[in-house]
C-alpha cells in the first residue's frame, strides 16, 4: 500500500509559501517543524469572512446528524486499508459494493449541507482560489494544532499530513480553475445557472469519484495493476480526508468553544482544495489507464 509521495521540489515550494527556511534535499519537513517557524495569526480577513459563514447559519446545522456520520466517515476511514486489500469489487453480472460503502455517510452529511444552504453561504462569503488566499489558508492550517490534529486522529501519518498541506500550497494554477458560480462567464457553452456552488462541486465529485470506481475497477480489472490500486489508495484518502476537513468546519459553525472564525475559513478552504486536487489526481492515477501504465495483455 502507498502513501503519499513527497518529492524534494514540492517540499522546497511548501517552504517558499510559508516562508520557511530553505530545506536541503533529504531534510524533511514536519508538521512540527513548521509550525515551529510559522507564526500563528488570526487573520482578519479570515476573521471576518468566518463569522459572516457562522451569522449566515446559525441554528441551521444540525449538529447531532454532523457528529452522527463524522464518526462513521472516521470508521470508514479505517476500513480504506481493508479495501485496498480486496482492491477490486467481486461480482459476476454486476459490482458488489466495496468502495460505495466509504462515501455512504460522507452523502448524508452532504445532503444535509445542501438542505441548509450551507455551500450557498460560502459562495457568497468566501474569495475564490488566489495565491495570496491559499497562502493565508496555509498559515492558518499549520499554525493551528486543532486542524492538524484533526488529520493525525483520523490516521493521517505526518507523511500524509504535510502532502495535504502541499495539495494547498502547492497547486495554485490548478485550484484557480475552480472559480466561484458567479465569476463563470455568460458565454460559457452550458448553462451557467446549472452549476452549483464551488465548494458543492468540491466535495460533492469528491464523493462521486468514490462512487465511480466500483464499476471502473470492475468492469476494467484485466488492465488494473498494483501500482493503479495503490494510488488509487491514496487518492481516495485524501478526498475522504479533504471533505471531512470540509464537514467538521460545519459542524464548527455549531460550537462556542471550538475553532476560531478565521481557523473556521481555513478549514474550509484546505477541506475543499484537498478535494478538488484529489478529483483531479484520481482521475489521472486510476480513470485514465494508458498503455502504459495497464497490465500486460495475456493475449501477448
Amino acid at each position: 500500500m502507498t502513501t503519499a509521495q513527497i518529492t524534494d521540489e514540492a517540499q522546497r515550494q511548501l517552504a517558499r509559501t510559508l516562508d520557511v527556511e530553505r530545506v536541503d534535499d533529504g531534510d524533511p519537513l514536519t508538521i512540527e517543524r513548521l509550525r515551529r517557524e510559522v507564526d500563528e495569526v488570526d487573520d482578519p480577513e479570515f476573521a471576518s469572512m468566518g463569522e459572516a459563514i457562522r451569522s449566515d447559519l446559525s441554528g441551521r446545522v444540525d449538529a447531532e446528524l454532523l457528529e452522527r456520520e463524522l464518526e462513521a466517515l472516521s470508521d470508514q476511514l479505517e476500513r480504506l486499508p481493508e479495501v485496498r486489500e480486496q482492491g477490486i469489487p467481486e461480482g459476476e453480472t454486476e459490482a458488489e459494493v466495496l468502495y460505495r460503502e466509504l462515501a455512504e455517510p460522507g452523502w448524508e452529511i452532504y445532503d444535509h449541507l445542501v438542505d441548509v444552504d450551507f455551500f450557498e453561504s460560502l459562495e457568497a462569503n468566501l474569495p475564490r482560489f488566489t495565491p495570496e488566499h491559499i497562502a493565508g489558508t496555509a498559515h492558518e492550517l499549520i499554525g493551528s494544532d486543532e486542524l492538524t490534529a484533526e488529520l493525525e486522529a483520523l490516521g493521517f501519518d505526518e507523511q500524509e499530513r504535510i502532502a495535504l498541506v502541499m495539495d494547498v500550497t502547492n497547486n495554485n494554477d490548478r485550484l484557480a480553475r475552480w472559480v466561484p458560480t458567479r465569476e463563470i462567464p455568460e458565454e460559457v457553452e452550458f448553462g451557467v445557472e446549472h452549476v452549483p456552488p464551488l465548494h458543492q462541486r468540491a466535495a460533492g465529485g469528491a464523493l462521486l469519484w468514490i462512487d465511480a470506481l466500483d464499476v471502473h475497477l470492475w468492469q476494467n480489472r484485466v488492465l488494473v495493476t498494483d501500482e493503479i490500486l495503490d494510488d488509487g489508495y491514496w487518492d481516495v484518502k485524501a478526498l475522504l480526508g479533504g471533505f471531512y476537513l470540509l464537514a467538521q468546519a460545519a459542524l464548527e459553525i455549531t460550537r462556542q468553544d471550538g475553532l476560531t472564525d478565521s481557523q473556521l475559513t481555513a478549514a474550509i478552504t484546505a477541506g475543499a482544495a484537498i478535494t478538488i486536487v484529489n478529483q483531479e489526481e484520481i482521475c489521472k492515477n486510476v480513470f485514465w489507464i494508458t498503455e502504459e501504465m495497464r497490465a500486460p495483455s495475456e493475449a501477448r
